[in-house]
């Protein structure tokens, strides 16, 4: 509770609500569009880098998603946790697999991002590969150690969900695994 300062007029409490939230959003946007330079102050002032929106988009979520390279290994370099997942159980390396950004998936795994990380029965970046044809991604994920036969809630495997997809780039690389 603040305590009331003698000739300063209170804010009402949704117009502070307000403030804070809209101070948020410009922080996921900034996140969200690569605001590398603008980022870094705050991060430095204490925003916590493994702050999340509301659907449970961390802000390395939002950067390495949308392909921001120097604002995802900003938010890496000052602790972002690299297998945060969201609330659609989704960890940034297999947000960045599944957009095809090569780059950010070599950066993510230099930076401790798990192979395999994800929660409980969700999908792995592996198969998200899969899924989506993505053989340079695929052998990339193989090489750091990905397991080939973990499985998803459904049971899937990664060559199981290649060959649903009709991914016949990826089914051979899988097979012969």
């Amino acid at each position: 509770m603040s305590q009331d300062q003698p000739g300063q007029p209170q804010q009402p409490r949704n117009e502070l609500d307000e403030d804070a939230i809209a101070f948020a959003e410009g922080i996921f946007d900034l996140a969200r569009n690569g605001g590398t330079q603008m980022l870094g102050p705050l991060l430095d002032a204490g925003v916590p880098p493994d702050i999340r929106t509301s659907s449970g988009d961390s802000l390395l979520m939002l950067a390495s998603y949308h392909g921001h390279l120097e604002t995802t290994r900003l938010l890496l370099e000052k602790g972002a946790d690299p297998d945060l997942p969201n609330n659609r159980l989704q960890t940034p390396l297999a947000g960045v697999v599944y957009k095809g950004e090569m780059d950010i998936v070599n950066l993510l795994l230099e930076h401790g991002a798990g192979v395999d990380s994800c929660p409980e029965g969700a999908k792995t970046p592996l198969m998200y590969a899969a899924m989506f044809n993505r053989a340079d991604m695929v052998e990339r994920l193989l090489k750091a150690g990905a397991d080939r036969d973990a499985v998803d809630a459904e049971g899937n495997t990664a060559l199981s969900l290649a060959r649903a997809m009709g991914a016949g780039d990826v089914i051979g690389l899988l097979e012969k695994h």
